[in-house]
């Protein structure tokens, strides 16, 4: 769970009416985010585009080593199984299982 300090916490009646200076002062990295509330719950966070493209660049990264995961992991079972050490299912098997 993300903490929030006081001063990055702000109504969305407050936010709408101050946008720029809040603008502002993620640009200028007063703050390092600013969550929006509404009804007392945070409903949004703003950050500046620096750090949005490194959270999504993060997630693209451990999306890929994931993936990289995967296909290896898949290629050592196929070694597996043409060394005979390992039985193969004909996918129709597979799917009647399911």
């Amino acid at each position: 769970m993300v903490a929030y300090k006081n001063d990055e916490l702000i109504p969305s009646s407050e936010f709408a009416k101050k946008f720029g200076t809040y603008l502002a002062q993620i640009k200028d990295h007063t703050v390092d985010k600013l969550a929006v509330l509404k009804n007392n719950r945070i409903e949004a966070v703003l950050v500046s585009k620096e750090e949005y493209e490194d959270m999504r660049d993060a997630v693209a990264f451990r999306e890929f080593q994931e993936l990289k995961t995967r296909i290896t992991d898949s290629l050592d079972e196929l070694e597996l199984i043409k060394a005979g050490k390992k039985k193969a299912y004909p996918i129709d098997t597979l799917w009647d299982e399911l």
